[in-house]
């Protein structure tokens, strides 16, 4: 569980990178504005944890970050009773000290945790806009600058857990998906600085290897591994190296399909 102040660049006065996909930057301002807690949906690696980060810098609000599991606690979230030098003493939990502070709370992965964890956020996602702290008795109302955000990935629903219909009707609903083919090629050369020829080249190979999903592989290549393998290249790692290393290895433990992974790698970077 982090907290960070994502705020501008003080040399440069700059937000942290973000190219947007569509709407969702307008839309996220919208809810924000009027108080509204935002579901993010889409696959792993396709930017749903920087787009909170620009948000952030972009609101100047500073952001707690959870990372959620299945051994998640309602009390891990809220706070609990600490004992120490002798005495019993409350600390916060990560959406507590956000509310308090009229900051965003991003839970990262929300069907990871229990259903009995996510039921306190329901306060806090309708209109009601409290947080009720049983064991000291008190009753947080938020701040207008508190925001709550959640995200997940859809596509692994069958897998483990999908959220309930009656948490999942509290958000308001942005939908990620890996870029198209020029705005991810703007991302490469945004984030990392490379030319459009190499981006043009790692997209194309992103492309390729999206199109096996579902067949030999769970997961697409996603844009983060994409920024992986473009910063090695771009630092001196040979091309086909940094394929294997960045994107091909992370995507299967299977050697064989490491193998098939990197046929395409080759074929697209010429050897």
């Amino acid at each position: 569980m982090t907290r960070s102040a994502l705020h501008r660049d003080a040399a440069t006065g700059e937000l942290p990178f973000y190219q947007p996909q569509g709407d969702e930057v307008a839309l996220f301002e919208y809810a924000y504005n009027n108080q509204l807690p935002v579901l993010i949906k889409g696959p792993t690696g396709c930017g749903k944890t920087r787009f909170i980060s620009y948000m952030a810098a972009r609101l100047g609000r500073p952001v707690y970050t959870v990372s959620c599991h299945d051994d998640l606690t309602a009390a891990d979230l809220v706070g609990r009773h600490l004992i120490g030098d002798g005495q019993t003493y409350w600390q916060d939990g990560p959406l507590t000290r956000a509310v308090r502070e009229g900051a965003i709370c991003y839970l990262d992965e929300v069907v990871e945790a229990r259903k009995d964890t996510t039921v306190v956020l329901h306060p806090l996602s309708d209109d009601r806009r409290i947080l009720p702290i049983e064991r000291t008795g008190e009753l947080l109302q938020a701040p207008p600058e508190f925001m709550l955000v959640v995200s997940y990935n859809p596509g692994y629903q069958h897998l483990l857990k999908g959220m309930k219909p009656s948490t999942r009707q509290r958000f308001v609903a942005l939908r990620f998906d890996y870029p198209d083919a020029k705005t991810e090629q703007e991302i490469l050369m945004g984030e990392v600085g490379i030319d459009a020829h190499l981006a043009a080249r790692l997209v194309n190979l992103a492309q390729s290897l999206r199109k096996l999903q579902d067949h030999d592989l769970e997961e697409g290549a996603s844009t983060r591994l994409l920024v992986y393998t473009a910063t090695l290249i771009k630092n001196g790692c040979d091309p086909l190296a940094a394929c294997r290393a960045a994107l091909a290895e992370p995507l299967s433990d299977d050697l064989e399909t490491v193998q098939a992974l990197m046929e395409v790698a080759e074929a697209s970077f010429g050897r």
